[in-house]
């Protein structure tokens, strides 16, 4: 799905020259351009995010064993 969004975007001069520039070097549209940075960028952020939940996850986790060693739980299982 794609959906168009109209924003006025003001550059500085050099900064608009930077991304002409990029964009012919890569051989797309500077529009195109945009949006890959843009999507590498937010990629990032979910990565950051994921990784935050997991190491929010994995720190609650660490005091449900204290009392008893992963052994002494195992010979409970065989018991």
């Amino acid at each position: 799905m794609s959906a168009t969004v109209r924003k006025n975007f003001v550059f500085r001069k050099e900064v608009a020259e930077h991304l002409e520039e990029l964009a012919k070097d890569n051989g797309k549209s500077m529009t195109a351009l945009v949006e890959e940075l843009i999507e590498d960028r937010y990629r990032s952020k979910r990565v950051a995010k994921r990784v935050e939940a997991f190491e929010k996850f994995s720190g609650s986790a660490n005091g449900l064993f204290k009392e008893k060693s992963i052994q002494s739980i195992k010979a409970d299982m065989d018991v």
